[in-house]
């Protein structure tokens, strides 16, 4: 499938199992809007998946998965051998997102986009490597426009094969050491903010460490010189080979009216590629939590999004994304089980 065709199958959100879902939910015993925000997401996902009443069986979290050669700069604490032993640690359910996934009852998905290392086969393990790592950011552009492309449409593949075997939510995770550098500079790319404003602490560096990686985002910016007009630009130029395998995973999700929940900052910026891409995709998404990345809500707040949770998270992996499914799930149940007024002989409110 061509990019332009996944494109044209994202369509508006079903209007008329919108309708029904807010008239159902207008006579559940209850006070009209006393759930709040759960009243919001049953309607959002009977629009998106066109069920009046939508089902949450089929959980999935992918974790995308590679390396950046902008860690050469300094901008991580940690070294990018991490990366292929975090790859290790999810396949062997030793992870939090792991765990967080069993708790919710959704299968972890871990695809190897571009890890810098030859990972050895494992039946858990989807092999979508574009190359061994991007090149970095900083000197010149992360990838080419063939690699970019066929990274997104890696990740579109993953989502189609999980949608065959059953996908009623997608959560979007990730992986990769220095990878809030590259998220930073395409929120700054299509915001137009400032890179102080965008860059925060990733894994944790110092202050020293914070500026290599402000300084690092503006060489990437003023040498490729990103258009912020053209989605896959921004992404060859500053991106990294796991956001795009996401952008794809989203794009196909939304062509599939699959509701997706976004991660923190590096999923954010993944869909923010998506959405430049195909505006309508915004419909789809759901923000998961903010995260302790200081540039997150900005970006939340250009996507028009707002998040489920706030708890300080700067994991990844999926993590916060996972948590909030079980949000999405019990909207979703509180719509379909609960009786309404009628079924249950309780009296609606007077006048």
């Amino acid at each position: 499938m061509s990019i332009e065709n996944l494109l044209a199958r994202i369509q508006p959100l079903d209007q008329q199992a919108i309708a029904v879902a807010q008239a159902r939910q207008a006579v559940l015993t209850k006070p009209a809007g006393s759930l709040g925000r759960l009243e919001e997401l049953s309607i959002q996902v009977a629009g998106i998946t066109g069920q009046p009443i939508p089902t949450m069986t089929h959980k999935v979290v992918t974790v995308m998965a590679g390396d950046h050669g902008v860690v050469a700069e300094g901008v991580s604490a940690y070294p990018s051998e991490v990366t292929p032993q975090m790859v290790h640690n999810f396949l062997n359910d030793g992870a939090a997102v792991n765990v967080l996934a069993r708790q919710v009852g959704a299968r972890v998905v871990i695809v190897d986009m571009g890890v810098a290392a030859q990972l050895p086969p494992h039946p858990r393990l989807i092999d979508k490597k574009v190359a061994l790592g991007t090149h970095n950011i900083a000197r010149g552009a992360a990838m080419s426009r063939s690699q970019a492309l066929q990274a997104v449409l890696a990740g579109v593949a993953v989502v189609e094969a999980e949608i065959a075997q059953g996908l009623d939510v997608l959560a979007t995770g990730e992986m990769g050491i220095g990878n809030t550098t590259p998220s930073a500079a395409i929120a700054v790319a299509l915001t137009g903010e400032p890179p102080a404003v965008i860059v925060g602490r990733g894994t944790g560096v110092d202050d020293v460490g914070l500026q290599r990686k402000v300084t690092a985002v503006q060489q990437a910016l003023a040498v490729n010189q990103p258009n912020p007009a053209d989605g896959l630009d921004v992404l060859m130029k500053v991106g990294g080979y796991e956001i795009a395998g996401l952008v794809g995973a989203i794009l196909a999700a939304a062509a599939h009216r699959r509701p997706i929940v976004l991660d923190g900052f590096i999923a954010t910026a993944a869909a923010m590629i998506a959405v430049q891409l195909c505006p309508q995709a915004c419909a789809y998404l759901i923000a998961g939590h903010c995260s302790q990345e200081q540039g997150h809500r900005l970006m939340l707040r250009w996507l028009g999004l707002k998040p489920l949770l706030d708890l300080g998270l700067r994991l990844g992996e999926g993590s916060g994304a996972v948590l909030a499914v079980s949000l999405v799930e019990a909207a979703c149940r509180t719509l379909a089980e609960m009786a309404t007024f009628a079924d249950a002989g309780v009296s609606e409110k007077a006048g």
